[in-house]
């Protein structure tokens, strides 16, 4: 597994200039705040904006990206397209990670890799949340005791729209009673999708230390191996006599 991988934080970035609160929070945006503790980790890390133009993800910058991790809420409808399938086919055929985070579960590039409509309920009461741990086994886990309690998040609940998960790691119980599959990873061609569901924009929850320990774990595990090589593919030529 490559340790090290090159990552590109992708935030929307509209809410930390529109909302008073939101930029008291995230003076610098969401993908700043999440950025820092992955540098602080030895990572190489970029960050894109959607205003930046193909939403700061061309070609070129998507090849230099081993993870890439992806905050959207308001703005969904504005990613065009053609970058929304340039990210879903460089998972697929290229081996990129995606960790998708709160609101992203409606983002262009995590449906098209569900191919579901990825709806739930929703509540923002600033409510208690608790991450319970499914799978303390398992790498994105590494490091996080039986469960990680939120003062203040908003409730996602289920059902959640979305493929079984290949793997579950977090189950998230409110105070409100929901419950819902906070930390859900998936295989998608030759890459690997990781959901993780806090993250309002009107709470400080990138800045809790427990939080951005799971996003440097689900980055680690996202990672294509150094090694990774694609299949071949197309019409072939028998390895044997088939006469």
């Amino acid at each position: 597994m490559n340790n090290t991988p090159r990552v590109t934080v992708w935030n929307e970035f509209r809410h930390e200039r529109n909302n008073e609160a939101v930029a008291a929070i995230y003076p610098r945006g969401m993908h700043e705040t999440i950025a820092a503790p992955l540098r602080a980790a030895g990572l190489e890390v970029a960050t894109a904006t959607l205003d930046e133009p193909e939403h700061g993800l061309t070609e070129a910058r998507l090849e230099a990206t081993d993870v890439l991790v992806w905050w959207g809420h308001r703005a969904h409808a504005e990613v065009s397209d053609a970058v929304a399938e340039r990210v879903r086919r460089r998972v697929v055929d290229g081996g990129m990670g995606l960790l998708a985070l709160h609101s992203s579960h409606f983002s262009k590039p995590f449906m098209g890799l569900m191919g579901t409509g990825c709806f739930l309920k929703y509540r923002v009461a600033g409510e208690t949340e608790r991450l319970w741990v499914v799978d303390p086994a398992h790498p994105v886990a590494a490091g996080i005791s039986d469960a990680i309690e939120l003062e203040r998040e908003e409730m996602y609940g289920e059902p959640f729209d979305v493929p079984p998960p290949d793997e579950l790691v977090f189950i998230s119980w409110f105070k409100g009673g929901e419950v819902f599959r906070s930390g859900c990873a998936w295989r998608r061609g030759l890459g690997r999708v990781f959901y993780f569901r806090p993250g309002h924009e009107t709470f400080p929850t990138y800045h809790d230390p427990r939080i951005q320990r799971v996003i440097l774990n689900a980055v680690r595990w996202a990672a294509p191996p150094a090694d990774l090589r694609p299949p071949v593919r197309g019409r072939r030529e028998p390895l044997e006599p088939l006469g």
